[in-house]
This record gives C-alpha cells, sequence and structure tokens, in this order.
C-alpha cells in the first residue's frame, strides 16, 4: 500500500484555532490519504490583540507550534529555528500560507529545499514592491512550484506577473466554518438584550471588521443618518476610528451599540444578533477588498448581506445579496431603508445567503478544490 502524502501548511494566522480549519478539514476529507502538519507561531501580537496559540478539540491535523520573531507586523516576521527544523523532513508539499513577498515568505522558500512549494496569495493589486520585498517576491517565487488565488482578483492582478505567470494556479477562496457559524436566533437575542436592546424591536444593521476609513464607516453613518424608518446598528471591531465612531455613535443613544475586543469564536453570537450585515469597503490606490471574510460569515449565520463593489466582494455575494456603488451614500441609503421595510426580501435573501455559504464556501469544499489541486501537481510531476 502507498504510503500517505505529507502535507506541511505553515502560517502565522494559524494562531487562531478558527483559521485552522482549512488543515483540520484536509486532514478530515481526505480520509487516511494524506498527513497533515500544521506549524503555527506559539504567540503572535496580533492586529486588535495579543494572542496566544488557541487550541480546538478533536483537531484532525497535527498541531506543531513554533516560535517566531516581529509578530507586530507580518511584513517582517520570521520564524525561529523550530520551523527550520520541521521543514527538513520528508514533506512531498509545503503549503505556504504566507505572502510570497513577506520575510516569512521568502523564508519558506529557502526552507523548502527544493520540495513542492505552494503560496496562498491574496494581493489583488499588482504593486511594485520596495526593497528589500521586491527581490524577496522575486526569489519566492523561483522556487514555487504553483500558487493559490483567494479570489478572482487576485487571479487577474497576479496571473501576468512575472514569476507567476508561468506557474500553474487555482482560485480557491477562504472558507467558514457552518458548524460555528449558523443560524441560532437564542444567541442573537440573548446579545440584544446584553446591548440594553428589547425584542421586538428595529432591525438590527451590523458591521463587523476594522475601524479603518477603507472599510467605509463614513459611508455607513452617512447612509444611516439618512434613514427616516426605525432602525438599530451594531459595530463590531476596533481600530483608529473607534474615537469618531463612539462620538458619532452618541447621537443615537438608544440605537447604537459600539463593541470592541470581540475574540473570534464570539463573533458568531454577534453576527446572530443582526439582520443585516452592512460591508461598505472603499477602494484606494493601494487596497481593494480582497474577500470579505465577513460576508460568508453573515451568511453562514443566515445574516442578510449588503456589500460594496470594491475588489472581490461582488464575487463573494453573488446573487446571494446586494451589491452597491461604494461611494453612493444615497444608494447605500434607500437600499438599506427597503430592507428594513421588507421582511419577506430579508428573509429570501437570508435563504440564499445561507444556501451559498453552505455549497460554495464550506470548509469541506474548499478543502477538496485543495486536495484536487495539490494531488494533480504530484500526479503529473509538476511538483
Amino acid at each position: 500500500m502507498n504510503r500517505p502524502r505529507r502535507l506541511l501548511t505553515v502560517g502565522h494566522s494559524y494562531t487562531v484555532a478558527l483559521n485552522r480549519r482549512l488543515p483540520h478539514e484536509i486532514a478530515r476529507v481526505s480520509a487516511g490519504k494524506w498527513e497533515v502538519t500544521c506549524a503555527a507561531p506559539s504567540f503572535v501580537h496580533g492586529d486588535l490583540r495579543p494572542i496566544p496559540l488557541e487550541h480546538f478539540p478533536d483537531e484532525a491535523s497535527r498541531l506543531v507550534p513554533v516560535s517566531a520573531y516581529f509578530t507586530r507586523r507580518p511584513h517582517v516576521m520570521l520564524y525561529r529555528r523550530s520551523l527550520c527544523r520541521l521543514a527538513a523532513k520528508p514533506w512531498d508539499i509545503i503549503h505556504a500560507w504566507e505572502e510570497p513577498f513577506v520575510l516569512a515568505g521568502g523564508q519558506l522558500a529557502w526552507l523548502a529545499h527544493g520540495r513542492p512549494l505552494v503560496y496562498y496569495t491574496f494581493q489583488n493589486i499588482s504593486k511594485r514592491y520596495p526593497p528589500p520585498f521586491c527581490w524577496v517576491e522575486r526569489f519566492a517565487m523561483n522556487r514555487a512550484t504553483a500558487w493559490l488565488a483567494a479570489g478572482h482578483t487576485v487571479e487577474a492582478a497576479l496571473q501576468d506577473r512575472p514569476g507567476y505567470a508561468n506557474r500553474p494556479h487555482r482560485v480557491i477562496p477562504l472558507g467558514v466554518d457552518v458548524d460555528v457559524f449558523r443560524p441560532d436566533p437564542l444567541a442573537g437575542a440573548s446579545v440584544r438584550r446584553q446591548l440594553g436592546w428589547t425584542d421586538p424591536g428595529p432591525p438590527v444593521i451590523g458591521f463587523l471588521g476594522r475601524f479603518i476609513p477603507e472599510k467605509g464607516l463614513a459611508v455607513l453613518r452617512n447612509a444611516l443618518a439618512a434613514i427616516h424608518t426605525p432602525w438599530r446598528a451594531l459595530f463590531v471591531g476596533g481600530g483608529p476610528l473607534e474615537g469618531p465612531l463612539r462620538a458619532w455613535a452618541a447621537r443615537f443613544p438608544a440605537n447604537v451599540r459600539v463593541i470592541t475586543s470581540v475574540p473570534h469564536d464570539a463573533v458568531p453570537r454577534y453576527l446572530n444578533a443582526m439582520d443585516i450585515l452592512a460591508a461598505p469597503s472603499q477602494t484606494t490606490p493601494r487596497w481593494k477588498e480582497q474577500l470579505g471574510r465577513m460576508l460568508i460569515e453573515a451568511m453562514a449565520c443566515g445574516v442578510v448581506v449588503v456589500g460594496s463593489d470594491s475588489g472581490e466582494i461582488p464575487a463573494v455575494i453573488g446573487d446571494a445579496g446586494i451589491v452597491l456603488p461604494e461611494a453612493d451614500s444615497a444608494a447605500w441609503a434607500a437600499t438599506l431603508a427597503e430592507l428594513l421595510e421588507n421582511p419577506g426580501r430579508r428573509a429570501e435573501l437570508s435563504a440564499a445567503g445561507l444556501a451559498r455559504a453552505q455549497i460554495v464556501f464550506a470548509w469541506p469544499v474548499i478543502a477538496r478544490q485543495h486536495l484536487a489541486f495539490f494531488d494533480k501537481l504530484l500526479d503529473t510531476g509538476t511538483g
């Protein structure tokens, strides 16, 4: 009998347990044909809070803690010797959930030692990186076997870029754990009570993400202020715009709540407290929405999604939600008001989003797509 194939997957985001659903599902759905080892930093300084390595029960992939330097800044983070020793083992494929242009991505190219190496990238704008990052990207892609694009806008930006153009690739988005992110009306009602809201009450329009200009908080605030239909708004996240957001929220003390420092495993409860999730992301010369993870998590919870036309959002939503011009506050106000007034339309979109999350974005679906790509690389000799 042939031995199982061996996969090593490495990523600084794997410190968060829910981010390891991909290696867990790859190991689970491969039915013993692959042995999956996941290397994760034992500690990182996250965007919003320090994060020690999290565990979850019955993890199907083997978890190996490794140490890292400079975890406050992912671009310059480097793994320590513990990963070097792990990478030296006889892997069939090394999967890098690190961008090819960051120092850790280049480090993995060095440590691969000629083994098949596949990068997973979210870069949906073709940028000219300053040294040393342009050198790191060139070195990494010269040693890469293939690459995975997290979305169609990533593929469009990179498929003709030197180093990427002559290597196999696939578009495979992030997934969602539909056992964790699921409709839970009781949890939603509990959160609303904790926020001081009574039921029944006006529908809740939610925002989930970083409080930064690119996420379109100004557009959403302007739209809400222009709506005459009763509404409530729940902002969950954190970031530099927290102060201005709280100052604006003080104008609507009965209607607006701002919640920060919510760990990822508590996010489903807050999503279930929402009726509509708004994602008014704003494109800039240096950024556009790479996926919109909050959208697939909201759809999995049965929450209606409304997103801007920035980056990958239209492809993520498909026909299971509403896509609006990113900077048109009037269109946002009109659409949100219509949804507030039409529970039948909300129910229709909720069902469509839930089905899309389960059919397109559930982690077992995404894991099988990865396995098919890895198997093809090895079976055809590309690796």
